[in-house]
């Protein structure tokens, strides 16, 4: 058993050099995505934040991303909103919380689209497998922090969707505020939420991957 812990930390170990970078984009794009869209719809709050920029450090949050490191689903510092500056405030929150899982998918397809032209066009070497790896790692975590956003459960940017879209799940939300992150760090050690996420993951990043090889013409 305990040669199996080392081999798991060895690959672990070894996949670094990808996880990090694929880690970092999806965060710093996903929370600056929230942020933009709350500023497009005239609130100055994440502005004043500084929450727009792409430095990881106004994003990052401990405890979501050693999460997103040890299973590829994790969280990022809510970034401050208020509501009273859109004009449709119900509608404001829907659409800042689908801004970061948007652009997350976005990201992905860019990914592989990028990982395609490599296949197609680049010579190679170590440096073009790296990246070509390296692709794959990006797209696939921005897949996995998508659709793990998207579960309905506090501070989860799915829980805003639905509170906000159905006015008593959202007082359901609240009454038991200081309940929902303990729930749902024991839905991700106990490995119940990443068994329902990974069959997901999967069907999205095969669905993503065989979009951008139909738009480039890869058989």
């Amino acid at each position: 058993m305990l040669e199996s812990v080392l081999a798991s930390l060895r690959s672990y170990v070894e996949a670094l050099p990808y996880i990090l970078p694929a880690v970092l984009i999806a965060i710093i794009f996903h929370e600056s995505a929230h942020g933009w869209m709350s500023h497009l719809l005239g609130d100055p709050t994440p502005k004043l934040a500084g929450r727009l920029s792409l430095n990881p450090l106004k994003h990052l949050d401990p405890m979501g991303t050693l999460c997103l490191l040890l299973f590829r689903m994790g969280w990022a510092k809510p970034v401050p909103v208020d509501p009273r500056h859109y004009r449709n405030p119900r509608m404001g929150l829907i659409l800042v919380a689908l801004a970061g899982p948007g652009v997350n998918l976005v990201l992905a397809l860019f990914f592989y689209l990028l990982r395609g032209l490599i296949f197609l066009y680049a010579p190679y070497t170590e440096v073009t497998l790296y990246l070509f790896d390296l692709t794959a790692y990006c797209a696939a975590v921005n897949v996995g922090l998508a659709m793990f956003n998207l579960v309905p459960i506090p501070p989860l940017d799915g829980s805003k969707v639905l509170g906000n879209l159905v006015p008593q799940v959202g007082g359901l939300y609240r009454k038991f505020r200081e309940w929902w992150r303990p729930v749902l760090l024991v839905l991700l050690v106990s490995g119940i939420l990443s068994e329902v996420l990974y069959t997901l993951n999967s069907t999205v990043n095969d669905l993503i991957w065989r979009f951008s090889c139909l738009l480039l013409g890869i058989g």
